[in-house]
């Protein structure tokens, strides 16, 4: 299965935008029960998810949903409640494996690593057997380490983005940016979230979703490079080891594969009004 590019967020409370929140296009929907939600609401946020999950969909998005903290009674009523319907479940708060053998067995998980117990124990999170997935909670790390600083906030991407990999879990989807009307920024915080190995990102606002999608979408200039691999490899036939590209320079094999890579991934984003890499 294609790794996820667009994950959209909907606020549990608010029932009337779980379908339009489905048809926005994002690849995963994630029904909130969590921050999104005053703590007053929390218990019908609850009702509405498990009625919406119950009812008749179309085939359409992934729906995960964000329950409470597990370490505390309306976190497990939640996980309960949701954990046998929903496509997965998103675990807040995650610092530990030991936290996650207690779980009973239901929905894939995806861990939320937003504390600096959470970053530490990132690796024996990810290799869990239960974990289908990690993410970074950016803003409650930022907030408990006092960090200001993108070079710091690097370091920890980088060490969960590692933990994925070394777990051979999908790549890491990068955490929400706050400003809906910021454009711009969404987009050059994306960019410099690829290049540190991150994948896609959530949204709190459908309007996010084709920014991200750009954003992650290869360049021209990538694709055509990837094409040229994949046409000099195909050339060479299939015994071949490293290939020769016209330019003299050699690529082996992980270099083709990730060349394949970007080429399905040009194809999955490719605009609307313009075919992908054929």
């Amino acid at each position: 299965m294609n790794a996820p590019v667009t994950w959209l967020y909907v606020p549990g409370d608010r029932p009337e935008r779980f379908a339009k929140a489905a048809a926005s296009g994002a690849d995963v929907v994630i029904i909130d029960l969590e921050d999104a939600v005053a703590p007053a609401a929390k218990d019908a946020a609850r009702a509405h998810a498990v009625a919406y999950l119950r009812g008749p969909r179309q085939a359409g998005p992934r729906i995960h949903v964000r329950v409470n903290d597990v370490t505390t009674a309306r976190g497990l009523d939640d996980l309960a409640a949701v954990g046998e319907l929903a496509d997965a479940v998103r675990l807040p708060k995650v610092e530990s494996a030991a936290a996650l053998d207690a779980l009973p067995g239901m929905a894939p998980l995806y861990a939320l690593l937003e504390s600096a117990a959470g970053i530490v124990e990132a690796r024996a999170v990810a290799a869990h057997p239960r974990v289908a997935g990690v993410a970074l909670g950016e803003q409650d790390l930022a907030a408990e380490l006092s960090l200001t600083d993108e070079t710091a906030m690097n370091h920890l991407r980088l060490q969960v983005v590692l933990a994925a990999a070394a777990a051979g879990l999908p790549p890491v989807p990068m955490s929400v940016y706050p400003d809906i009307k910021d454009e711009d920024g969404l987009l050059a915080s994306c960019r410099a979230g690829r290049a540190l190995g991150l994948f896609g990102r959530t949204a709190i606002h459908p309007a996010q979703l084709p920014a991200i999608r750009r954003a992650f979408r290869p360049t021209e200039e990538e694709t055509a490079r990837a094409a040229e691999i994949v046409e000099a490899a195909e050339r060479a036939g299939s015994g071949a080891g490293a290939v020769a590209l016209p330019d003299g320079r050699f690529v082996d094999a992980p270099v083709l594969a990730r060349a394949r890579r970007v080429l399905d991934l040009a194809r999955r984003l490719a605009p609307a009004d313009r075919p992908g890499p054929g």
